[in-house]
Protein backbone atom coordinates (compact mmCIF):
# COMPACT_ATOMS: atom_id res chain seq x y z
CA UNK A 1 0.00 0.00 0.00
CA UNK A 2 1.43 3.83 -0.58
CA UNK A 3 0.54 6.15 1.74
CA UNK A 4 -0.73 9.93 0.82
CA UNK A 5 -0.86 12.38 2.15
CA UNK A 6 -4.03 15.29 1.47
CA UNK A 7 -4.37 18.51 2.56
CA UNK A 8 -7.00 19.51 -0.07
CA UNK A 9 -9.73 18.90 -2.57
CA UNK A 10 -8.68 15.05 -2.36
CA UNK A 11 -10.66 15.18 1.39
CA UNK A 12 -13.70 16.00 -0.33
CA UNK A 13 -16.28 12.54 -0.67
CA UNK A 14 -17.11 13.51 -4.24
CA UNK A 15 -13.81 14.27 -5.53
CA UNK A 16 -12.68 10.51 -3.95
CA UNK A 17 -15.50 8.87 -5.44
CA UNK A 18 -15.01 10.55 -8.71
CA UNK A 19 -10.96 9.54 -8.73
CA UNK A 20 -11.09 6.53 -6.68
CA UNK A 21 -14.52 4.65 -6.89
CA UNK A 22 -14.23 4.26 -3.23
CA UNK A 23 -14.45 7.07 -0.10
CA UNK A 24 -10.93 6.31 1.33
CA UNK A 25 -10.27 6.17 4.89
CA UNK A 26 -7.04 7.73 6.46
CA UNK A 27 -5.23 9.43 9.86
CA UNK A 28 -4.76 13.14 10.89
CA UNK A 29 -1.19 14.29 10.17
CA UNK A 30 0.57 17.51 10.41
CA UNK A 31 3.57 18.48 7.74
CA UNK A 32 5.82 21.03 9.66
CA UNK A 33 8.16 23.08 7.11
CA UNK A 34 4.83 24.34 4.54
CA UNK A 35 2.49 27.15 3.89
CA UNK A 36 -0.66 26.56 1.85
CA UNK A 37 -0.85 28.57 -1.33
CA UNK A 38 -3.11 28.35 -4.35
CA UNK A 39 -2.99 27.50 -8.23
CA UNK A 40 -6.26 28.54 -10.71
CA UNK A 41 -7.59 25.04 -11.82
CA UNK A 42 -8.70 24.95 -15.75
CA UNK A 43 -8.79 20.48 -16.55
CA UNK A 44 -12.86 20.60 -16.68
CA UNK A 45 -13.19 17.60 -14.70
CA UNK A 46 -11.07 18.18 -11.62
CA UNK A 47 -13.11 21.15 -12.16
CA UNK A 48 -16.55 19.61 -12.17
CA UNK A 49 -15.57 17.38 -9.24
CA UNK A 50 -14.26 19.57 -6.79
CA UNK A 51 -16.00 22.43 -7.72
CA UNK A 52 -13.73 24.80 -7.51
CA UNK A 53 -11.88 26.91 -9.86
CA UNK A 54 -9.06 27.48 -7.18
CA UNK A 55 -7.18 24.87 -5.26
CA UNK A 56 -4.70 24.86 -2.30
CA UNK A 57 -1.29 23.91 -3.18
CA UNK A 58 1.88 23.19 -0.71
CA UNK A 59 4.95 25.51 -1.03
CA UNK A 60 8.18 24.64 0.97
CA UNK A 61 9.18 27.01 3.47
CA UNK A 62 11.72 25.02 5.81
CA UNK A 63 10.43 26.56 8.53
CA UNK A 64 9.69 24.46 11.28
CA UNK A 65 7.06 26.95 12.36
CA UNK A 66 4.99 26.61 9.37
CA UNK A 67 2.55 23.62 9.49
CA UNK A 68 0.00 21.96 7.71
CA UNK A 69 -3.14 19.96 8.52
CA UNK A 70 -4.25 16.89 6.81
CA UNK A 71 -4.78 13.86 6.52
CA UNK A 72 -2.61 10.31 5.06
CA UNK A 73 -4.83 7.69 3.69
CA UNK A 74 -3.77 4.41 2.17
CA UNK A 75 -4.17 3.55 -1.02
CA UNK A 76 -3.05 0.85 -3.99
CA UNK A 77 -0.51 1.66 -6.33
CA UNK A 78 -2.62 2.03 -9.12
CA UNK A 79 -5.07 4.79 -6.67
CA UNK A 80 -1.54 6.82 -6.69
CA UNK A 81 -1.57 6.72 -10.44
CA UNK A 82 -5.27 7.79 -10.13
CA UNK A 83 -4.03 10.78 -8.11
CA UNK A 84 -1.36 11.36 -10.77
CA UNK A 85 -4.06 12.30 -12.91
CA UNK A 86 -6.38 14.10 -11.09
CA UNK A 87 -3.49 16.29 -9.81
CA UNK A 88 -2.97 18.96 -12.70
CA UNK A 89 0.63 19.96 -14.70
CA UNK A 90 0.61 22.69 -11.80
CA UNK A 91 1.42 20.09 -9.04
CA UNK A 92 4.31 17.74 -8.92
CA UNK A 93 4.11 14.78 -6.09
CA UNK A 94 6.86 13.86 -3.76
CA UNK A 95 7.97 12.20 -0.65
CA UNK A 96 7.99 13.62 3.15
CA UNK A 97 8.22 12.36 6.56
CA UNK A 98 5.74 14.00 9.04
CA UNK A 99 5.80 14.85 12.87
CA UNK A 100 4.26 10.85 13.41
CA UNK A 101 7.91 9.90 11.64
CA UNK A 102 5.26 8.60 8.53
CA UNK A 103 6.53 9.03 5.30
CA UNK A 104 3.68 9.51 2.74
CA UNK A 105 3.58 11.06 -1.25
CA UNK A 106 2.18 14.32 -1.19
CA UNK A 107 1.76 17.04 -4.08
CA UNK A 108 3.01 20.47 -3.70
CA UNK A 109 3.17 23.87 -6.45
CA UNK A 110 5.28 22.85 -8.95
CA UNK A 111 8.34 25.11 -8.73
CA UNK A 112 8.03 25.63 -5.40
CA UNK A 113 10.79 23.50 -3.92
Amino acid sequence: MEKLFSYGTLQYPQVQLDTFGRLLEGQPATLTGYVIGEVEITDEAVLKSSGQRFHPALIKTGKQSDIVNGTIYLITKRELNQADAYEVDDYQRIAETFQCNNQAWLYVAKNSL
